[in-house]
């Protein structure tokens, strides 16, 4: 079989002019130190007695370009990881400038006690702080932008459809700008092999592994197959080899996510646990407080807008300001979900005639023109301000400001085991599949987002979705 040509490693080219880059930059920082410490002589003024000129300082440029270049090295700074967030780059530039100036400022003055200035080195860290930081944020920001336009992305197929292997299409779904894009996915089990999870479609059974890759151009194969699969593992990794695609391998861990697993150290054993539930219930205060809060604050800040869309919506079409529909929440417990109205009143009942129209996939009922909408229900649903009442569901405790789609009872009935899943929290008024689609998504799409989301909550995921969430309100993405 001819040897599949697999593209270059993710950032091959960039691996080895990011260390120039930073070179310079580097370079540049101890430049603007000499400028910031003997010519605008902030914090402290320079006796006429000690001003030296630049040249004085090359021999210090020069070590601590290269002691830095060396400490960013082997930090792993130019080592090209796919996963590794802006946050993480942050991290590291932090890291290594700290113990790349406090290495030199240790030579140099042990060197030479009498060295002409020791603040130099600070104005020179914090410079190359800022120039660093902002050269890995605009790296990401076009690497990101890339990876969207279909640029530099690598074709993953998926070998194994469990937990283990739905828990690795989630997370890819989640974070499009890594750079993946998943093919297909390869499952023994019969009733998989040639189904579909949203978008992706199965491509047979792992016999046909080789062909597979071929056929459609794989450059990364994840295996996530069961521990008890460990031979079969094995073959599997030595196919990708034969025909020259990438394999990496999923650890089994009884189906735990690493993110709740603690290693512990006895004498050189690893020990493997699970988290505390304390951490749970830590999080849980912190995502109600939160939600306590940020409610108040829109209900108060938007008390103008909620009444000139009450008054639109009386004067538009005859009925009820505030439509009210049963939902299914947290545990399967149902309460009533607020939104404005956006329809006529007969819209439940005209819903039957309508469903040979609908443009959803799964138990979902979706219509770009449904004929049932108002003038302004429009408006609203096209910005998202008829959801603005569910913040009266978020203080009472039914629903979160960020979390999965609230679904209806009837929804729930045709729900597949898996699906159930999203029911573990409480629903979000906006969440992490409203920001990557919303309804251009299928229904197994938003639900693996969904899932995502339960699975990697923090503080900080939260934040990213809130941001996320204005662009796609202004624009509309989605929203129909």
């Amino acid at each position: 079989m001819a040897e599949h040509h697999r593209k270059a490693r993710f950032g091959s080219p960039w691996q080895y002019v990011k260390p120039l880059v930073d070179a310079c930059l580097f370079a540049l920082a101890f430049l603007i130190a000499y400028l910031v410490r003997y010519r605008l002589q902030w914090l402290r003024e320079v006796e006429p007695s000690f001003l030296v000129p630049i040249r004085v300082y090359i021999p210090s440029i020069l070590a601590l370009t290269v002691l830095l270049v060396t400490v960013h090295w082997v930090e792993g700074a130019y080592r090209p990881t796919r996963g590794r967030t802006l946050l993480d780059e942050w991290f590291i530039v932090f890291r290594s400038t700290l113990v790349g100036i406090a290495a030199l400022i240790f030579f140099v003055f042990l060197a030479s006690p009498s060295y002409y200035s020791r603040l130099i080195f600070g104005y020179a860290g914090i410079a190359s702080l800022i120039l660093v930081g902002v050269s890995r944020t605009i790296e990401r920001i076009i690497l990101n932008r890339r990876h969207r336009a279909g640029k530099g992305i690598e074709r993953v197929l998926v070998v194994g459809v469990g937990e283990t292997g739905r828990s690795v299409i989630r997370a890819i779904m989640a974070r499009p700008e890594l750079g993946y894009r998943i093919v297909g996915f390869l499952d023994d089990d019969p009733n998989k092999t040639h189904a579909s999870i949203g978008p992706y479609p199965g491509l047979g059974s792992t016999e046909g592994l080789a062909e597979a890759i071929v056929a459609h151009k794989i450059d990364q194969v994840i295996i996530a197959l069961p521990s008890a699969y460990h031979r079969k593992t094995l073959q599997l990794t030595r196919v990708c080899e034969s025909v020259g695609a990438g394999a990496r391998i999923v650890p089994d861990l009884f189906q735990i996510a690493m993110s709740s697993v603690v290693i512990e150290n006895l004498d050189g054993i690893p020990l493997l646990g699970v988290r505390e539930p304390s951490t749970l219930e830590w999080q849980r205060v912190w995502k109600r407080v939160s939600d306590i809060l940020f409610s108040l604050l829109v209900l108060v800040v938007a008390l103008p807008l909620y009444t000139v869309i009450a008054l639109a919506i009386t004067l538009d079409s005859p009925g009820p300001v505030i439509f009210r529909q049963i939902r299914v929440g947290r545990g399967r417990r149902q309460f009533t979900c607020l939104k404005f109205r956006t329809m006529g009143t007969d819209a439940e009942a005209r819903l039957a005639e309508l469903k040979e129209r609908n443009e959803a996939d799964g138990p979902l009922f979706k219509m770009r023109d449904d004929p049932r909408r108002t003038r302004v229900g429009r408006i609203l649903r096209r910005l998202s301000l008829d959801e603005l009442p569910q913040f009266w569901n978020v203080l009472r405790g039914e629903m979160s400001v960020i979390g999965p789609r609230p679904p209806i009872p009837a929804e729930v009935e045709v729900y597949e085991p898996w699906h159930l899943r999203r029911l573990v929290v409480s629903p979000g008024i906006t969440g992490l599949w409203q920001v990557s689609g919303r309804s251009d998504l299928t229904f197994d799409e938003m639900v693996l987002l969904d899932i995502y989301y339960i699975e990697n909550w923090s503080p900080l995921l939260d934040l990213r979705i809130l941001i996320k969430t204005i662009p796609t309100m202004l624009f509309g993405s989605g929203a129909y």
